[in-house]
């Protein structure tokens, strides 16, 4: 590795590195398995010597037993990067060491290889850049489930699997009495028999016997014994002895039938061979060879020739340059694969091969396809060329070919291509090349994959009168071709993305078409039909239809799929006037049109219909008397209308099991909750003020979603009937000083989810819009595609990672990069079979320009996207990390040999390049992010997450279009993903939209005229005033995450030290106040203080857990809801600001208020309990020092995420007259109090309260008339609405 030799040439402070140098220490593993205590890693005397120089580490040597057991002995190893790996077995007393990388594979050590070494470059390979994060990180016993040693051979858990039967007994090698009888393990596994000493069995001394076509034979002259021998002229012979006549029995009809086998299928893939094994010859029946993933060297036939029964070769990713000419002798071959080597051209022996019927070279070299060789291979039918570097063709004669009958040409760079010469073709492939014309014949063409090309032209000859199947999306044909309006046996034709005006009568009246996809087109209307017509499947969204014909639905009977989405419809065809409906449509979308209630009777006659999109049309009401004719409903989506209630007669929907209808004007729940099948209810931003259920809800019943209806009260009785909900989405009660102290935010967000036709949910989120304790925020999205477990666990833990990344960096691309590799890291064993998507949006100020606005880093792996609506435009920022849409990261791939599947997936497994997971995968997927930065400004208005399925179906422009309008984010984010579901996704979708407020309209400097009490402004009667951890600051959860999930990754770090200056006095200095677009220069670098809770911060939002930090006073957040509150303990008067030299009282230094443009109100504290009163007109200043308390927002925070408001009579008090006299700190209490530890006032008590308190704070005043003296305290203060 070229990092770590040149961070050994510059680090050495100390002298040579050379020489031995190994220092062992045992280790103890301390709680989870393979984790360590990270205080017991090394000693002062072995870190200081690993600090000298960075070509200095460690690796951590595992004893045989740690790949199944839950803890042993685990040696520490302090060394050098040149040190080799026989130094270190010297050291440890052993002969050999093992290397085993994502819990996989283990392979032997040569001696002269370098452990530290190879650590350094594979974490170079990741994506790790600096040296010295290269030593922390391979010094991280975490790294062991990506890379691990051990001094003796690990048993593999898949090897246990595969045990037959084992034993120890004496065991006499050969025929001869020569050898002594010798006790030893004896293992029957899988086809061979295994011998080794019972001190060396997991040293690799062993000797393995093959036992498939060999002999079992019993030993006559010795009792219970058998003679097991192998295949081939130079077989052996080994006696065992069994101490039983039942241990003889068993192991002689267990072995017979081993034996018996006639092994056909022999799989070597991925076992580092160089050489096909000897024992191999003597199976003269293998049919099927799999040699992928070797590293073959076929200088000769390699022994090859004499298999000469095999059919199916596999040499995939072995790279193979040419093969030898003893492989013609194969002539009973059939397939050969040849994909992923480093073939330039088709290999001569192929001619041969006459019996070869499918040639693979997917993933080669090639650059030029040579018709001509394929003539002279009349025997070869199927071609596999994807992933090559075709641009060209080359035709040596006239002359046709046809025995070629499948063409696979894939994901090359063909501009145009002409076939016309393979009279037998049938299929061809040709997706994602550069084609702007393609030319076939049509005599036996039956299938033709064309999509995501340029072409303007497709010419077939003759007409394909045995074609069944054509898609040419994603091109620029500007009409159907003629040719396949005349195919007679045409049932699937895929036209969508392209630029069709319209669409012909006989492609629609076809009597062979079954399904026609003509979306994202240019098509205003449909032809009539004449004729009854087959077609069971139509997709029509996203054009500019008005009006579908008069008699569509009654001459298309079949008809069983309808989606016309994102259309102009403003009415529908009734379905077959004056009879009884024959109709068989069941899913129909319309979704997205301008639909409104005229069009519901026309429904009615789909009496089979169970799947209905109206969303985003223009319906006020749902007639009752029609909605109870669909009684085979199973899923209704109503969201985004002008519906006021759900008829009661949707219980006649007795099928329905989910219902959609957010975004509506709802006012009462509708009566759902007694069908037998319900499972999803999506009411959310609605108007709800009440519900009525049952006592017992349905037992199907998953998820009920009643966010965004504000006026929504629930009892507690009905919040216990609702805890046996697996997934209940309820909003916190809004705070009522909140929306009034500050009109507008910087950023809020909307988050939502949907599971799809799938059973579980593999997107997670995170949300934290006051990140890190500061004016900050974090968003992210993750995606598992097919697990749970890893979304879950980055959500968990990514934000904590990004928190401990920027306290080492400032740069952008450096803390973020490092973010996802640690997280990678983190993921642990999970993390090596599963992988997962990410995105991570950090919104924080500019390093380099404190005096300006905010700058948005993103950085992402996988196929999560974030765009930015900039403008009313979107601007995407995340790169989709795929074969198929990022070329370089494909080629990248391809060139280290991965197997790219048919399906373009790597391995088969994921198409993405860059994952965080799937570790056994590296190095063709890595965890190395994309990252990019860019300031905010004022004209930009949101950012949009997604995961893979939104933006599969929604383009950047139509998403930024359709939620830009809309005020509130959850709606927008509800929004989109009800869009994806409409226009076709069935699998998991999530969105999150973060609607932005960046501008001088969010000032609150006292540079513009704004000015807050400061910290001390209040002075207390008794004693000087020292804020409370727990000053009615509630913590902040996403409402989507559950609370045992949030407790679980408590674990606070936050000082408890607070810098006392000035706090004999009873004042505490305060900088002038800005808000976050104009933030005070810092006099020297803060630290950040890492999280409390996993989700978000735990610590005071007074500014008072940081010695540092600076945050804005008295503003917090819950939830996707930004409270302010008016804490006494942030509050302090304009007159006792530090002015600086020479300042006047009416400079603009001083904050007059005069000096602003913007609007005002007076906040005056009163005697009260629970009320912080507003006013508009002018107090006296004396007045605002008698408050001794503030009015505390705090919700419940339920078991499933949602957050409860209690009542009012629930509100906090604390009075802080008494505070220990401390010159540094504040009086322990806890982070955040439960109500149950609070000082609450019953209603019908707060006045005598009131009372008491005004009397308390009277006679404090006279005992300390000399401290008023001293400091005059403000009478008001301003701040911004």
């Amino acid at each position: 590795m070229e990092a770590a030799g040149a961070g050994g040439a510059r680090g050495s402070r100390t002298g040579s590195r050379g020489g031995i140098r190994v220092l062992k220490r045992n280790m103890k593993c301390n709680g989870s398995r393979n984790c360590l205590n990270r205080r017991s890693r090394f000693g002062s005397r072995e870190r200081d010597w690993l600090k000298e120089d960075v070509g200095r580490g460690c690796v951590y040597i595992y004893g045989a037993d740690c790949a199944t057991a839950t803890s042993s002995d685990l040696h520490l190893v302090l060394c050098t990067v040149d040190t080799l790996a026989s130094e270190i077995c010297d050291g440890e007393g052993r002969e050999n060491l093992y290397l085993q990388l994502h819990g996989d594979l283990v392979r032997r050590l040569e001696p002269t290889e370098k452990p530290l070494q190879i650590v350094y470059e594979y974490l170079a390979g990741l994506g790790f850049e600096d040296l010295v994060r290269i030593q922390e990180e391979a010094a991280n016993s975490d790294l062991s489930c990506m890379i691990r040693f051990y001094n003796e051979k690990p048993c593999q858990v898949e090897q246990l699997d595969r045990i037959l039967l084992s034993g120890v007994y004496n065991v006499r090698k050969g025929k001869t009495q020569l050898h002594k009888w010798a006790e030893r393990l004896v293992i029957l596994c899988g086809t061979c028999l295994i011998v080794s000493s019972v001190k060396d069995c997991h040293t690799g001394k062993m000797h393995i016997l093959p036992l498939v076509g060999g002999k079992v034979e019993e030993v006559k002259r010795r009792q219970h014994s058998l003679a097991f021998s192998s295949a081939g002229a130079q077989a052996q012979t080994y006696h065992v002895c069994f101490e039983t006549l039942a241990e003889y029995q068993r192991w002689h009809r267990q072995a017979s039938t081993v034996v018996s086998q006639r092994l056909s299928t022999v799989d070597l893939s991925c076992y580092s061979l160089e050489e096909v094994p000897e024992h191999l010859f003597y199976s003269q029946d293998i049919t099927y060879l799999n040699l992928r993933h070797n590293f073959m060297r076929l200088d000769g036939s390699g022994g090859l020739d004499s298999l000469c029964s095999l059919q199916i070769l596999c040499l995939d990713g072995n790279f193979l340059t040419s093969l030898p000419e003893e492989l013609g002798n194969l002539q009973q071959l059939c397939s050969l694969g040849l994909s992923f080597n480093n073939f330039s051209e088709v290999p001569v022996v192929c001619e041969k091969l006459t019996a070869l019927d499918k040639l693979a070279m997917a993933g080669n070299q090639l650059e030029t396809l040579n018709l001509g060789m394929l003539n002279k291979m009349s025997h070869i039918r199927y071609v596999d060329l994807r992933l090559n570097h075709l641009w060209r063709l080359s035709v040596d004669s006239l002359e046709g070919n046809k025995s070629v009958t499948h063409m696979d040409l894939r994901d090359n760079r063909l501009t145009d291509l002409d076939l016309s010469f393979l009279g037998s073709l049938e299929q061809l492939h040709c997706e994602r090349n550069q084609l702007r014309e393609l030319t076939l014949s049509g005599f036996s063409l039956r299938a033709l994959y064309a999509n995501t090309n340029c072409l303007m032209t497709v010419n077939v000859y003759p007409v394909p009168s045995l074609l069944t199947c054509l898609e040419i999306s994603r091109n620029q044909l500007l009409c159907i071709p003629d040719w396949a309006c005349e195919a007679k046996k045409l049932e699937v034709l895929d036209m969508s993305y392209n630029l069709l005006t319209e669409l012909p009568s006989r492609t629609l009246s076809s009597l062979s078409l079954r399904k026609l996809m003509v979306g994202h087109n240019h098509v205003q209307s449909l032809p009539l039909l004449l004729e009854h017509i087959p077609l069971e499947v139509l997709d029509l969204q996203h054009n500019l239809i008005t009006k579908l014909p008069e008699m569509f639905f009654f001459k298309a009977l079949n008809l069983r799929y309808l989606n016309a989405s994102a259309n102009s419809l403003e009415s529908l065809p009734s379905v077959c006037p004056g009879e009884e409906s024959l109709s068989m449509l069941q899913l129909l979308y319309l979704t997205n049109n301008n639909l409104t209630d005229q069009c519901i009777p026309d429904l009615v006659g789909h009496a089979n219909l169970r799947v209905l999109h109206l969303a985003n049309n223009q319906l006020q009401t749902f007639p009752a008397s029609k909605l109870s004719k669909l009684e085979q409903l199973e899923e209704l989506n109503l969201s985004g209308n002008k519906l006021k209630t759900i008829p009661t007669t949707i219980a006649n929907c007795k099928q329905l099991h989910t219902l959609i209808a957010h975004s509506n004007e709802i006012s009462i729940f509708p009566e759902i909750l007694h069908l037998p099948c319900i499972q999803f209810v999506d009411l959310s931003c609605n108007e709800l003020t009440e519900i009525v259920i049952p006592e017992v809800l349905p037992a199907t019943l998953q998820e009920l979603d009643l966010t965004g209806n504000t006026n929504l009260v629930l009892e507690h009785k009905t919040l216990d009937i609702f805890s046996h909900i697996a997934t209940l989405k309820i909003d916190a009660k809004p705070s009522l000083t909140a929306d009034s102290v500050l009109s507008s935010t910087l950023w809020n967000h909307g988050l939502a989810e949907m599971a799809g036709q799938r059973n579980k949910l593999c997107v997670s989120a995170l949300a934290l819009g006051s990140f890190a304790d500061s004016v900050e925020a974090v968003y992210g999205m993750f995606d598992g595609d097919r697990n749970e477990e890893l979304p879950r666990l980055l959500q968990c833990t990514m934000a904590d990672v990004l928190l401990e990344e920027v306290q080492q960096s400032n740069i952008d691309s450096v803390f973020m990069s490092n973010t996802f590799l640690v997280s990678h890291r983190k993921l642990g064993m999970a993390g090596q079979k599963l992988g997962s998507s990410a995105v991570l949006c950090y919104i924080r100020h500019d390093a380099t320009d404190l005096a300006g606005s905010f700058t948005l880093t993103l950085a992402n792996v996988g196929t999560c996207q974030a765009i930015l609506c900039r403008s009313g435009k979107p601007l995407p920022l995340s790169k989709v990390f795929s074969l198929e849409q990022y070329p370089e990261e494909a080629r990248r791939v391809k060139e280290q040999k991965a197997i790219i599947t048919e399906d373009n997936k790597v391995n088969g497994v994921t198409c993405c390049t860059r994952m965080l997971g799937c570790t056994y995968l590296h190095p063709w997927i890595l965890p190395k992010p994309h990252v990019y930065s860019i300031p905010l400004t004022v004209q930009d208005e949101l950012l949009l997450l997604g995961n893979k399925a939104l933006w599969e179906h929604l383009s950047y422009t139509e998403a930024v279009t359709a939620v830009r309008h809309l005020h509130d984010p959850l709606a927008a984010a509800k929004k989109v993903c009800t869009l994806a579901q409409s226009y076709g996704c069935q699998d998991n979708v999530g969105a999150m939209v973060v609607c932005l407020n960046i501008g001088e309209d969010s000032c609150t400097c006292e540079m513009h005229g704004l000015t807050l009490p400061g910290p001390g402004g209040i002075i207390s009667t008794a004693k000087p005033t020292t804020p409370s951890s727990g000053s009615g600051i509630a913590s902040e959860f996403s409402s989507e995450l559950s609370a045992s999930e949030a407790s679980s990754e408590v674990g606070s770090t936050a000082s408890d030290e607070h810098s006392g200056a000035g706090l004999d006095a009873g004042l505490v200095p305060r900088p002038e106040r800005r808000c976050s677009l104009h933030p005070v220069p810092p006099s020297s670098i803060f630290q950040r203080q890492p999280s409390c809770a996993t989700f978000s911060s735990n610590h005071s939002d007074n500014g008072l857990d940081s010695d540092d930090e600076q945050p804005v006073e008295g503003v917090m957040t819950n939830g996707s809801k930004v409270e302010v509150e008016v804490d006494i303990h942030c509050c302090k008067g304009k007159s006792l600001e530090p002015r600086p030299p020479g300042a006047e009282e009416g400079s603009p230094a001083a904050g007059s208020e005069d000096d602003s443009g913007g609007f005002f109100f007076r906040i005056q504290r009163q005697n009260s309990v629970n009320s912080n009163i507003l006013l508009a007109g002018t107090k006296e200043r004396c007045e605002l020092q008698k408050s001794p308390s503030t009015c505390c927002l705090y919700g419940k925070k339920l078991s499933n995420g949602s957050i409860v408001p209690l009542e009012e009579s629930l509100n906090l008090i604390e009075v802080a007259t008494e505070v220990p006299k401390k010159k540094t700190g504040y009086f322990a209490a806890p982070t955040q109090l439960e109500p149950e530890d609070q000082f609450v006032v019953p209603p019908d008590l707060e006045e005598e309260v009131k009372e008491q308190i005004k009397q308390h704070h009277g006679s404090g005043a006279e005992q300390e008339p000399n401290e008023k003296a001293a400091v005059a305290p403000p009478d008001e203060f301003d701040t911004a609405l």
